[in-house]
């Protein structure tokens, strides 16, 4: 899946495993692993073992974000929960590294694969879920034009701990609204030429929701 700031492929362990934990090495506190159900992960061997064990799974699905201008992978996100009878499928296990948070590549992403899921698999739901403490996901989930539909309480034990888990989607007939602002988002129009925005996605996406 390619777009103007990244390219989204298969993880290969092999080829992205010593990017992706170099990358992830910058989160010096461990904070992006908090929600997650493995890591953080303090030798490269520990973290070459758990991408063996997920890489080229059918379900969850992992694939790597590779930042075009350095061609290095810096974040994961897989998709899982796939149910093609029901045409419904979900976005998750997403790991940014610090060098891909907060910047244009890293909602292009989410973008490509959104896109794949309704354009060219032709499903009619695609899902976000996160722990309900999880405020930074929570954000992001709205701010990509998901919408809130609950809080599952009790849902599971993840780390130890007891999860509530909050539910988002899209539906199909939102993605063919919504793809137009994503689309004026990405445009070079809406970038300064050191890469910054000039609107937000919200700016795009807010008269479009219900």
């Amino acid at each position: 899946m390619q777009g103007r700031f990244c390219r989204v492929e298969l993880l290969d362990p092999e080829r992205h495993g010593e990017h992706l934990f170099t990358a992830n090495r910058l989160d010096t506190e461990g904070r992006n692993w908090t929600y997650l159900s493995v890591g953080p992960f303090e030798r490269y061997e520990d973290y070459r073992v758990w991408l063996d064990k997920i890489a080229g799974k059918g379900d969850p699905f992992f694939h790597t974000v590779i930042d075009l201008a350095t061609g290095k992978a810096l974040g994961v996100a897989a998709y899982m929960r796939i149910e093609p009878a029901h045409g419904v499928i979900e976005v998750g296990s997403i790991n940014y590294s610090p060098l891909l948070q907060r910047r244009p590549a890293a909602t292009e992403a989410m973008y490509l694969m959104m896109a794949r899921v309704f354009d060219e698999l032709g499903y009619r739901r695609y899902e976000w879920k996160c722990n309900a403490l999880n405020i930074p996901s929570r954000r992001a989930a709205l701010r990509l034009g998901f919408a809130f539909e609950g809080i599952f309480l009790h849902h599971m034990i993840q780390k130890g701990r007891s999860r509530d888990t909050a539910w988002y989607s899209i539906l199909e007939d939102e993605w063919r609204v919504y793809k137009n602002a994503f689309s004026h988002w990405l445009s070079p129009e809406n970038f300064s030429d050191v890469g910054k925005q000039k609107r937000p996605l919200e700016w795009y996406l807010k008269p479009l929701r219900k």
